[in-house]
């Protein structure tokens, strides 16, 4: 390419990226909370129990996934400022995703209070405050579509819920969720490490090594 054109094409401001500098990830620098206290409390008990804690090991409620989950929505995730969010609204085929006219965040909020109504219609007490049985009850029956949540979407807001619930298990700890690399550890996964070479014909045998996260090692600190 003559020098000009690559100058032009390459030089200066037209640099898609600079060398030695990055855009850190929103959640997790930042103290941006989206959730009120009753909010963040149902979101933790939800999904504590979509992963529960049991003999295999810790679950989302000791891996912040709420956490994760707060980060995200405050920010322009929640927004759904990357989507494209104009109608139609159709119910949404088996091979389609996200189909609702609420961004994220709206789509939480409005059915977190849904689900909050329902269960102290029908349960006496608000979400959190039930047993755990019960409100594997409650998610089982939004999960098939029985429960009645309003203008909410129960399985399409359980599907959603369940989705960012996984998404803040396996995360980089860096995005607030998969505190202490829980869900990495399970997994065997030993984390963003910047080489795999001399793994590539370990015939499936499991690599004996601690998870690292994207700050570079696993007790991560704010700078």
């Amino acid at each position: 390419m003559p020098s000009a054109l690559r100058a032009l094409e390459f030089g200066g401001a037209n640099m898609p990226w600079s060398a030695g500098a990055a855009s850190p990830p929103y959640a997790g620098i930042t103290d941006a909370r989206y959730f009120a206290a009753s909010e963040y409390a149902m979101v933790d008990a939800i999904t504590a129990r979509i992963i529960p804690s049991d003999d295999t090991g810790p679950g989302a409620k000791e891996a912040g996934v709420a956490d994760f989950i707060d980060h995200q929505l405050a920010g322009f995730y929640g927004r759904g400022q990357r989507w494209y969010m104009q109608g139609p609204f159709p119910e949404p085929l088996e091979t389609q995703g996200y189909q609702a006219p609420h961004p994220p965040a709206e789509l939480w909020r409005t059915g977190l209070a849904a689900l909050e109504q329902h269960c102290r219609d029908n349960h006496g007490a608000g979400f959190a405050a039930l047993e755990d049985d019960t409100q594997d009850d409650i998610l089982k029956a939004m999960e098939d579509g029985e429960i009645d949540l309003g203008s909410t979407n129960a399985a399409q807001f359980f599907d959603f819920m369940r989705e960012m619930t996984i998404e803040g298990f396996f995360c980089d700890p860096v995005y607030g969720g998969n505190r202490d690399m829980v869900g990495w550890r399970m997994v065997g996964f030993p984390g963003a490490r910047y080489d795999y070479r001399d793994f590539l014909h370990h015939n499936g045998a499991a690599i004996d090594m601690p998870p690292v996260g994207l700050m570079g090692r696993p007790a991560w600190t704010r700078q």
